[in-house]
């Protein structure tokens, strides 16, 4: 029976190592690519480059520099205002009873069989009328602004486009933790205010890690609407930028592959630095003691 269970471990094992090697195959093509020449790649395809090329490297990263710094400034805002929205949302959902509640709920989860495609036009209309008024701001009257060729057409709309994914993973984390501890919290005169701060914001760090990582992916990678709602290049974001720049090379393709190993760098990092709390926010609620 041991020999058995060892062969079949050892067949996962086999099995997983195969997978993992298989999807490993394309990134090391691209970083080995990223350091030939046409030259090369045409006539020495299956070797190492000799002597590499560095210098794509350092064309690319001045190249895609601007429009990296834009999307994460996009995603970071974005970030931010998803997980203060979504989880308030989430914990009202959640620990609070009114008429409604259920119905509203699944009103808003209804929107997830909704493609985003589909609301392509619609938002791009919507973003096109709004404006940000007129203010006045150290004796100078200042706007109003149009919203559109903005990063804040950009926030916005993935500010809203977040908030059913961040609303369905903390409604279900904060049910799964227990009453009593919102009850105790009540009888020693806490505010609802200061329960969502002191109590259930602190123990949901998996679940927001969660929805931070997914939606910095998100706005990381969409190619769509900042196609559509940008103009400026100096505001572009780095999907778009780097399709900009392989067609600038689109005769070598060693900066290009060049500039998406940069652009992967980010990504890299949050995911080594997140996926600990990724896993653990995926697993939160789904199980209750």
């Amino acid at each position: 029976m041991r020999a058995k269970r060892s062969l079949s471990q050892a067949a996962h094992i086999a099995c997983l190592l195969l997978i993992l090697a298989l999807s490993l195959v394309p990134v090391t093509m691209m970083l080995v690519l990223s350091l030939k020449s046409n030259a090369q790649i045409f006539t020495h395809f299956w070797q190492l480059p000799s002597p590499p090329r560095w210098d794509f490297y350092s064309q690319a990263y001045d190249a895609l520099i601007g429009y990296i710094l834009n999307t994460a400034f996009v995603a970071a805002t974005t970030v931010v205002g998803v997980l203060a929205l979504s989880s308030l949302s989430g914990y009202t959902f959640a620990r609070h009873r009114f008429p409604g509640r259920e119905l509203l709920y699944y009103g808003i989860l209804s929107l997830l069989m909704i493609p985003g495609i589909l609301t392509l036009i619609p938002t791009f209309m919507l973003v096109k009328s709004m404006q940000i008024p007129a203010f006045e701001l150290l004796g100078r009257e200042w706007g109003p602004f149009a919203l559109m060729n903005t990063r804040w057409a950009l926030i916005l709309p993935y500010i809203a486009g977040g908030q059913v994914f961040g609303i369905l993973l903390c409604r279900g984390f904060f049910q799964s933790l227990p009453e009593q501890l919102f009850e105790a919290a009540r009888l020693d005169g806490a505010s609802e205010w200061d329960i969502y701060r002191r109590i259930a914001m602190p123990l949901s760090g998996p679940v927001l890690a969660t929805i931070g990582i997914m939606t910095a992916l998100g706005a990381y990678n969409d190619y769509i609407w900042p196609l559509v709602a940008i103009s400026d290049n100096s505001l572009q974001t780095f999907s778009v930028g780097v399709t900009k720049f392989a067609g600038e090379f689109n005769l070598d393709y060693g900066p290009t592959l060049a500039g998406y190993v940069i652009g992967s760098v980010p990504l890299l990092v949050l995911f080594a630095f997140g996926m600990r709390y990724f896993i653990q926010g995926i697993t939160s609620g789904s199980l209750k003691g």
